[in-house]
């Protein structure tokens, strides 16, 4: 007697699970090159900033006072973000109407290869002027390759997401961050405690720069075996079929209030990381004397944490609301500017860190591990890329390029007094929550 068969998968079936199958690996990789990429991109802005504090005021600007020449350095800091939103604008423009994939390719390529040139740019000693120009001019170019970064990457991670853990799979975009200032301090510290201060100054500090050349070829290989944006085919086609003319015009008109959320959003994040990590390490080691190599170990203790601490905020996030866990962070920030500034004035270093840890990576992870859905879901698809990565670096010039300037120009001002500094960290965080507080609910 014939033994009757069980119930045996359909072909649709079998095609629905290699579907999923292909869908997850195709999410995973996404994430995997988001987060590469911004690993690179981020290791040589912040290493800039790092750099900056320590180096730049007197190998660039040595004619000028001490004050002053600081000054001139963190305004080169700020000069790369000037030019983010021109990037976000350019690569928005083609990633929308040519794809994610291949802006990425070329942004993370721009920014390796001006970071290596800083490395071998003559001082000011060498070739006078023409250093601190073209200082200026690769700074800028860092800036236009960054600017297109953040949009092409989070979308490539948000757009290829499932849709319960989006927040979850694009926190690698902001983990880069982290990964990337352990590395820039990192290789500072290192270089910087293995030679005498005169060595540092002369030469050492151009290694950390020309070690973006391998993160670069790194990065290049990761990225060029990535899947173009699933959503991003289906919307507007696999060569951009269904294009729009001018994508960041038609963001305008259907979301103008969207930019200046993401603007008013952005404050907390770039105010507790920038005046933690580039002023406090300025401000510390001009005015209080302290040892530099101690605010570099706790830049170092701020990105290793953030390894940990921003996608467990994004997976909370996913489950309790994207909303929720931004707004405890910006009250945090609010909270803590002050007591960070008391315990920096008082030199004591325990404090210092609890609140540095408090500040950069609790108040300021908690408002990055939500910012990719958040942010680019405020667009359409086939505007995404222009619309949310010109506002998010439209941000950047408005609330952090300036930031470590700003913040020294207030104490310069103040006759070397921190409140004015605490009150800005402080006001920002506030604006920053006040907005989040009014927006509308949905999936956020």
């Amino acid at each position: 007697m014939p033994i009757a068969a069980g119930p045996q998968p359909t072909t649709d079936t079998a095609s629905a699970s290699t579907a999923g199958t292909r869908t997850r690996n195709e999410a995973r990789k996404a994430a995997l090159g988001s987060f590469v990429g911004a690993v690179v991109d981020w290791y040589d802005f912040l290493l800039y900033g790092i750099v900056a504090a320590l180096v730049f005021n007197t190998e660039f600007f040595p004619k000028v006072s001490p004050a002053m020449g600081t000054l001139a350095a963190f305004a080169t800091f700020g000069v790369g973000f000037l030019f983010r939103p021109l990037g976000g604008f350019i690569f928005g423009h083609y990633g929308d109407r040519l794809g994610r994939k291949r802006m990425l390719v070329v942004t993370v390529a721009m920014m390796g290869l001006s970071t290596a040139a800083i490395g071998l740019l003559p001082s000011f000693a060498s070739i006078g002027w023409w250093a601190p120009v073209l200082l200026v001019t690769l700074r800028a170019i860092q800036g236009f390759a960054v600017g297109g970064e953040w949009g092409g990457a989070a979308l490539m991670a948000v757009e290829s997401a499932p849709e319960r853990n989006k927040a979850f799979y694009s926190s690698g975009v902001q983990v880069g961050y982290g990964v990337g200032l352990v590395l820039s301090t990192g290789l500072v510290s290192l270089i910087s405690r293995s030679m005498d201060n005169a060595s540092f100054i002369a030469w050492g500090w151009r290694l950390p720069f020309l070690f973006s050349v391998l993160l670069v070829l790194v990065a290049l290989w990761i990225r060029s075996s990535m899947a173009e944006s699933r959503e991003f085919v289906e919307k507007v086609g696999e060569h951009g079929e269904r294009r729009l003319r001018a994508p960041i015009v038609e963001a305008l008109l259907r979301h103008p209030k969207a930019f200046l959320l993401i603007i008013a959003l952005r404050l907390a994040e770039l105010f507790t990381m920038y005046i933690v990590t580039a002023f406090a390490l300025n401000y510390s080691t001009a005015n209080l004397g302290m040892r530099r190599e101690f605010f570099l170990g706790i830049g170092l203790l701020v990105g290793a944490l953030s390894c940990v601490t921003i996608p467990c905020f994004a997976w909370l996030a996913d489950r309790f609301g994207r909303r929720r866990i931004y707004m405890l962070g910006a009250t945090l920030g609010v909270l803590g500017a002050v007591p960070f500034f008391v315990a920096l004035d008082a030199r004591s270093t325990v404090w210092i860190v609890v609140f540095a840890v408090l500040l950069a990576n609790v108040a300021h992870d908690m408002v990055v591990s939500v910012q990719q859905p958040m942010f680019t879901e405020l667009f359409g698809t086939e505007y995404r890329y222009s619309g949310a990565g010109v506002g998010y670096q439209v941000a950047s010039v408005v609330g952090g390029g300036f930031t470590p300037f700003i913040a020294v120009a207030l104490v310069n001002m103040a006759g070397g007094s921190w409140h004015p500094v605490a009150a800005y960290l402080g006001g920002g965080c506030l604006i920053s929550l006040l907005v989040a507080a009014r927006m509308k609910t949905g999936r956020t």
